[in-house]
């Protein structure tokens, strides 16, 4: 299920759109603010953001550039038909751009369309420091090879699916079990978690990628 960010500070049009983008399987988080959009980003990144221009605090065009930096697909839905808001808004990287009052099924379309293009060019991940080529299978930091093994690979693709969400020491052994042709146990995944960090961190006493949430499990920051 595609994760939507919905940047709008019209509550009837928030509730019209949440209820039915629920309809076609998508999974819709909203904030009316700036502020609130990009934090949301940042910690959940969703699939695609649709903003508005004309928010409550803040506007449209300093969410886009936020999302342009994360890598998340933006659609603006705005009031403001205007060639200058039209232009602003492609200029800065919006993926497309749709005035209001507009035909929902006409936004689903446009969504659609907007993720299977985001998908098709998406290739690479960027995480701190590291880049993550998805088509090679490499991961990078300053253009050298870190030269993960298969497991390590796939366990870091496991925190990158859910980036941002605490993943229980079940949870990892599931996706990853027999990944490399081995049974995975539990103290197997200790050494891998050790390995993959020894890696990707800087400073793998104090990882910035990695964190343990004691008790509960991973998670993956940023």
């Amino acid at each position: 299920m595609e994760r939507l960010l919905l940047v709008e500070d019209d509550p009837t049009l928030t509730r019209m759109l949440t209820s039915f983008l629920a309809t076609e399987n998508f999974q819709v988080e909203s904030v009316t603010g700036q502020s609130a959009a990009v934090e949301a980003m940042e910690i959940s990144k969703p699939d695609l953001a649709l903003v508005d221009i004309s928010l409550e605090e803040g506007n449209g065009f300093a969410v886009c550039a936020r999302a342009k930096e994360l890598g998340v697909p933006v659609i603006f839905l705005t009031a403001s038909s205007d060639e200058f808001s039209v232009v602003t808004g492609l200029d800065m990287g919006a993926d497309d751009y749709i005035s209001k009052p507009f035909r929902p099924r006409e936004l689903v379309s446009r969504i659609r369309s907007v993720l299977r293009r985001a998908g098709s060019r998406q290739s690479t991940v960027t995480l701190g420091d590291l880049l993550i080529d998805t088509d090679k299978g490499v991961v990078l930091r300053n253009g050298q090879d870190l030269y993960l093994s298969a497991l390590e690979y796939k366990l870091l693709l496991v925190f990158l699916n859910n980036r941002g969400q605490i993943l229980s020491r079940d949870k990892l052994l599931e996706e990853i079990w027999d990944s490399a042709g081995d049974f995975v146990e539990d103290n197997t995944l200790t050494v891998y978690i050790k390995r993959l960090r020894e890696k990707i961190e800087v400073d793998p006493q104090n990882p910035a990628h990695i964190k343990t949430i004691r008790g509960l499990g991973y998670r993956l920051e940023g």
